[in-house]
């Protein structure tokens, strides 16, 4: 027999894959191509990888109740861990770190309304 806890989780592991595929349309839609779902590095996964012609972005999807509450919910350890794991993909095409990189937070709310933080970070 399945817990609440469980039943929760499940529902909102859904709820996450509906939102990163929300987000991964919008993208699609935007001219850019798609080169890796949940792509795991040294640092941990990155939901989503995209190509813009030379360049890559790596997007966070974060999804909750309003924006700011799924903006609240990215620290800076976790955007750190992000960036090793960009890097370490970033080491596997031809220009290696030279590939024009930026790293996006994807915020989704209750309504799928998305708002994009570009540039969240780069060192």
């Amino acid at each position: 027999m399945r817990t609440e806890r469980s039943i929760r989780g499940a529902t909102n592991h859904q709820s996450g894959l509906a939102a990163e595929a929300q987000v991964a349309d919008r993208f699609l839609r935007g001219g850019h191509e798609i080169r890796a779902r949940r792509w795991r590095g040294p640092g941990g996964e990155i939901d989503l990888i995209f190509g813009n012609g030379e360049g890559v972005i790596f997007v966070e999807v974060k999804k909750a109740r309003d924006h700011a509450t799924a903006l609240s919910r990215v620290s800076p350890g976790q955007l750190d861990r992000i960036q090793r794991s960009a890097e370490a993909y970033a080491a596997t095409l031809p220009r290696g770190a030279l590939t024009e990189m930026r790293i996006d937070i994807a915020l989704v709310d209750e309504m799928g309304r998305i708002e994009i933080v570009e540039n969240a970070t780069m060192h």
